[in-house]
């Protein structure tokens, strides 16, 4: 039975423009990439009307990552 990688990444701690590799395979991904080829969305946890988690997964390794930080981009944004 194959384990499947979970990850959660704070993107407040990330550098550039909210690119970054996955933990596991080091494929990048990208916000910019909306072809779904590196990477899928999974499911966008709203509270509200704002965005506080986004999980998406890995296409090359299947890798489950938990993007968090929203909350505090959205108000450095206001």
């Amino acid at each position: 039975m194959r384990q499947l990688a979970v990850h959660v990444l704070d993107l407040t701690k990330i550098e550039g423009k909210g690119e970054f590799s996955c933990p596991k395979c080091k494929v990048k991904i990208s916000p910019e990439d909306t072809t779904e080829r590196i990477y899928s969305l999974i499911e966008p946890k709203v509270r509200g009307d704002a965005l506080q988690e986004l999980v998406i997964q890995c296409n090359r390794c299947k890798s489950k990552i938990f993007l968090t930080g929203f909350a505090l981009l959205n108000k450095l944004q206001i």
